[in-house]
């Protein structure tokens, strides 16, 4: 079992903001409590991450933490995953299957877009949950289970409800202790310890971009319609495209395209007031980017995919599936790119 502080020094909830200290506040509270917890948010802003922090919060944290995403899950299989199988019970149960809630016994079970749940399934998870026990399809004995559920979802399950689309007592039972996200939008002031955050986690490796004062003011002045996902997949594409580069305007201008509407920094109200300097920043860039020299964005790709094809075989020795399960291609894209790049084996490793 590990603190709140020790949380947020691992990462597990990246932000100084108000918002995020209420947040790890509100798991702090719900770590010590055997209650359902409900997280709710736009997509993106993190949930399986706090579900994840508050099982390691908890006395459960040496038990398992299984996700599952329960609008993923076709709809005649979500049975069987869910509670398992005995078998020979339908056609296709070659074996005994134990199901997601005998797996989690005694841990934590996060059950990611709740709102996806077919209603019939609903009733049975409403029933597991009142009597701690499951049934495997094909038994007619129950199995106690001892599981800290966490569910999770992006839509409103209240008009959800109010559309004969989820149980309102199912609702009820799941959110004893509620735990809502902000956008990211909402808390840009958290923006510079994210970009840290994801340049840390590896994909830059030895070398990551560093972004300038004026690309984090671009950063905090845009409006995050895909919030932190969408903010890890632009220092993740930055830490290709970049690699021991300094990341300003002109880079920015290429990692924001297809362009997002900006946050109009001086023209509209935010949510926090971001400093004059940020602003100033921030403005022109919100309504023309411009660079301060020619760059051909074509050539300057298919350099930088070269390059990362050469680092591919230099780290495997030349050995081409290895290098194309690194930047996760096809062996035969691959190769079909290092004949259009002039690139041999004998090239990478002299490189």
């Amino acid at each position: 079992m590990e603190t709140l502080d020790a949380l947020a020094m691992a990462d597990m909830i990246v932000g100084n903001s108000t918002a995020i200290r209420e947040i790890r506040g509100l798991v702090r509270f719900a770590a010590e409590t055997r209650a359902s917890v409900l997280i709710t948010g736009p997509s993106g802003t993190g949930k399986e991450l706090v579900a994840h922090a508050l099982h390691r919060a908890s006395s459960r944290a040496a038990s398992p933490f299984i996700a599952v995403n329960s609008g993923a899950i076709p709809r005649e299989l979500i049975e069987s995953e869910l509670f398992g199988h005995e078998k020979g019970s339908f056609t296709g149960a070659m074996a005994r299957r134990i199901g997601h809630f005998e797996a989690a016994n005694t841990g934590t079970l996060f059950l990611d877009e709740i709102g996806e749940m077919p209603l019939d399934m609903q009733v049975r998870l409403l029933r597991v949950l009142e009597d701690h026990k499951v049934r495997r399809i094909g038994s007619n004995d129950d199995v106690n289970v001892d599981v800290r559920l966490i569910a999770a979802t992006h839509q409103c399950l209240e008009s959800a409800i109010a559309e004969g689309r989820f149980r309102a007592d199912l609702f009820y039972r799941l959110n004893v202790l509620p735990i809502e996200l902000p956008a990211l939008a909402d808390r840009v002031e958290d923006v510079p310890m994210l970009v840290q955050h994801f340049l840390s986690r590896g994909f830059a490796s030895d070398n990551p971009p560093v972004f300038t004062d004026e690309a984090l003011a671009i950063l905090m002045a845009h409006d995050w319609p895909g919030n932190v996902r969408e903010l890890k997949n632009l220092v993740e594409r930055a830490a290709v495209f970049f690699q021991g580069m300094d990341v300003g305007r002109d880079q920015m201008a290429m990692l924001l395209r297809p362009a997002r509407s900006a946050r109009a920094a001086v023209a509209a109200p935010v949510a926090v007031e971001l400093p004059e300097n940020v602003v100033a920043l921030a403005a022109p860039m919100a309504a023309t980017p411009r660079f301060a020299r020619p760059m051909d964005l074509r050539e300057h790709l298919q350099n930088e995919e070269k390059r990362v094809l050469i680092e591919a075989l230099e780290s495997t020795g030349g050995v081409v599936s290895a290098a194309a399960r690194l930047v996760m291609l096809q062996r035969t894209t691959f190769v079909e790119k290092m004949k259009r790049y002039q690139i041999g084996r004998e090239m990478a490793l002299s490189a």
